[in-house]
């Protein structure tokens, strides 16, 4: 064999590992090593005090509706403490906010949506804090789930289920998503999760970490508490329901800007040191994060090799078409709403926004703090 060949193959083997292989071996290893910990619905005049902290930037037309959401939530009132950070919102959020009955609420100048939630926890002293999106609406016993499994022993921070709706443009995003969730359900019964969810989650005050503002909570909590100890979950019965990005295309952008800071993340943030991981939450990251970030790049490894070898043999004219089919396939899926060809797009399109992150992080000085929404999520 050649080093072409060998290349191809490995290629080729870790693109199959990154989306099948890994899940797989994961569900034998949580089968095997892991542990299930159902979470007890915790005593009314046990339960712990609570700031529920939303960052808003210009949500007037959801913040008033969340609110009402969260104020529904069946949390004893005297222990639930509802918190606005408002990132340089320049329309009527604050008002808004202030006249449906937050606890709190507070203006601050534009700093990015994770530096106005470090500010709004130096602000409450409650034993747990809680996060959501503006246009996140939780199930009236979400709350509870999450503090209950944050009675582990050793759970610094657990996540929510959020379910999408929407999608009417052909973004598949929600199909992606119940995949995650059932490997992220696997992960929280072996090592610990490797991601979190924006949507709904909630972390103990003593394990809670100031990242920096150009980081997200959502990548960086899980890896950097499992550095100190403690342990990250998933609670699939806290539910939350989101509307998702209707369009593949601004399912793109999203993901896009979520990929501009990545590589920070694994680098400069050290997600990638195995230095405080235990070996089965190594096995995770490397597996599931890094393996998932370097599908583009193997992606054309393995159609530059498989170009050089077509005239190899049958085998290799064969692996040229279907990675062909698979490019054709998402071309059409852009136009053709036909279930397949839409799924080819969806993951063509999120494969490549990886690389443009990059992209963007090369060409700028720093990662961006700020935050727009994706329109059509509200």
């Amino acid at each position: 064999m050649t080093a072409v060949e060998v290349l191809f193959w490995v290629a080729v083997g870790l693109i199959v590992y990154a989306h099948v292989g890994y899940a797989l071996l994961l569900a034998l290893a949580a089968r095997l090593f892991g542990s299930d910990e159902p979470p007890q619905m915790a005593d009314p005049d046990r339960l712990p005090s609570v700031a529920l902290i939303v960052a808003a930037h210009d949500e007037q037309d959801v913040i008033e509706r969340k609110l009402a959401d969260a104020l529904a939530l069946d949390y004893p009132r005297d222990r639930l403490r509802v918190v606005i950070a408002s990132d340089g919102s320049g329309d009527r959020t604050v008002e808004l906010a202030r006249a449906a009955g937050a606890d709190a609420v507070l203006d601050l100048q534009r700093g990015g949506k994770v530096a106005a939630l470090n500010e709004a926890v130096r602000r409450t002293d409650s034993e747990v804090v809680a996060f959501s999106d503006a246009n996140s609406f939780w199930r009236p016993d979400a709350l509870r789930r999450l503090v209950a499994r944050l009675a582990g022993e050793r759970i610094g921070y657990v996540c929510g289920q959020v379910r999408f709706s929407g999608g009417e443009e052909g973004n598949q995003e929600g199909l992606y998503w119940r995949y995650e969730m059932a490997v992220r359900a696997m992960e929280s019964r072996l090592a610990g999760i490797t991601a979190g969810n924006g949507g709904i989650y909630a972390v103990r005050r003593e394990a809670y970490v100031e990242l920096h503002p150009s980081r997200g909570q959502d990548i960086g909590f899980p890896f950097e508490l499992a550095k100190r100890g403690w342990r990250a979950v998933y609670e699939p019965a806290a539910l939350a329901e989101e509307r998702m990005a209707p369009s593949v295309e601004g399912e793109f952008k999203r993901k896009r800007r979520m990929m501009w800071g990545l590589w920070d993340v694994m680098l400069r943030w050290r997600m990638l040191s195995p230095r405080g991981y235990s070996p089965a939450y190594a096995w995770e990251i490397y597996s599931h994060r890094l393996g998932r970030y370097l599908t583009p790049w193997l992606h054309l490894i393995a159609l530059a090799t498989n170009a050089a070898l077509v005239g190899q043999g049958t085998l290799y004219v064969v692996t040229m078409a279907l990675q062909l089919a698979l490019l054709a396939a998402a071309a059409l899926g852009r136009y053709i709403p036909f279930l397949p060809l839409r799924i080819a797009y969806y993951y063509v399109t999120v494969t490549a926004s990886i690389a443009v992150g990059l992209f963007d992080r090369l060409r700028a000085r720093a990662v961006p703090i700020g935050w727009e929404k994706v329109e059509g999520t509200r």
